[in-house]
């Protein structure tokens, strides 16, 4: 049995779903972003009427397309105005979206429960010790700091049980542990720093880690972030993120037939309605 904060995850569990809150101006989808507390209330308390499960805060963008590097500082800042924000209107748990060990520590202070690290712990030397401090629930999200060559389920097997270990070794329950296989963090070139080097076609290693996440997963709870995602945009010859809604729900929607546990999203209503109808579907008996 696997838990991420207080709710079941995995197994026989429904699928769950991720609403995502960026701070952060410099993110992709530009409707994903909130910076007033009223908005931002208003968002969260939406979000849990429409079926989210969790609420997953972000102050800096992740995108390895583009450069969003910014202080410790602006990105606490941003994210403590968020979190305090979504707990006066909701008790959804919260999961910060950090790979910053400071900025971990703050949102824990605030009653935090999830860690989501798109490095998988990997960035930042002191994180551990934050998890030995909290050992809250953590997302572990396939990362590389080296290049990586070969086949791609292996090597994100291997990434993400290298991220599994340094969980372990900091006192993270293996029940609190949730695996990402990074969809679109696996690039030949980037400008951003959290990108995984991959000497191969970034678009057809995430075809094929989503035709597989049944292996990928191991052991543990998969959660998939797929989102008005770029590979969406290769596939629809579409490069604005704000027209890919109906090719996300198709991505989430498959991701669910093929095993995710969870789905974390910008369009809560829409992906729940989704994951519902693909989960009955898949689970009715033949036959019948």
């Amino acid at each position: 049995m696997h838990n991420l904060a207080s709710v079941k995850v995995g197994g026989s569990n429904p699928v769950r779903i991720m609403g995502i809150i960026n701070t952060s101006p410099e993110s992709f989808y530009k409707k994903s972003i909130f910076t007033e507390k009223r908005i931002i209330s208003k968002t969260a308390k939406s979000m849990e009427e429409d079926g989210a499960d969790f609420i997953d805060v972000g102050g800096m963008s992740t995108a390895p397309y583009i450069r969003t590097l910014i202080s410790e500082e602006k990105e606490i800042g941003r994210v403590t105005n968020a979190i305090e924000a979504i707990q006066k209107v909701s008790r959804l748990p919260i999961s910060i979206d950090t790979c910053r060990a400071a900025v971990a520590k703050a949102a824990l202070d605030l009653g935090v429960e999830i860690v989501n690290d798109v490095s998988g712990l990997k960035y930042d030397e002191k994180m551990i010790h934050v998890l030995e401090e909290y050992t809250p629930s953590v997302i572990l999200c396939a990362f590389g700091e080296q290049p990586i060559r070969g086949n791609h389920i292996i090597q994100t097997q291997k990434l993400i049980d290298q991220s599994v270990k340094i969980a372990l070794r900091s006192g993270v329950s293996k029940r609190n542990i949730v695996v990402d296989p990074a969809i679109g963090f696996f690039r030949k070139k980037a400008q951003g720093v959290l990108f995984t080097r991959i000497s191969s076609d970034w678009l057809q290693r995430d075809l094929v880690i989503l035709n597989n996440l049944n292996i990928v997963r191991g052991k543990y709870p998969i959660l998939v972030s797929v989102s008005r995602k770029s590979f969406l945009g290769e596939l629809l010859s579409e490069p604005d993120p704000q027209k890919r809604l109906y090719g996300s729900l198709a991505a989430e929607t498959f991701a669910v037939l093929h095993g995710a546990d969870i789905i974390r999203t910008h369009h809560v209503k829409a992906t729940s309605d989704a994951t519902k109808i693909a989960s009955d579907l898949k689970n009715i008996k033949k036959g019948l």
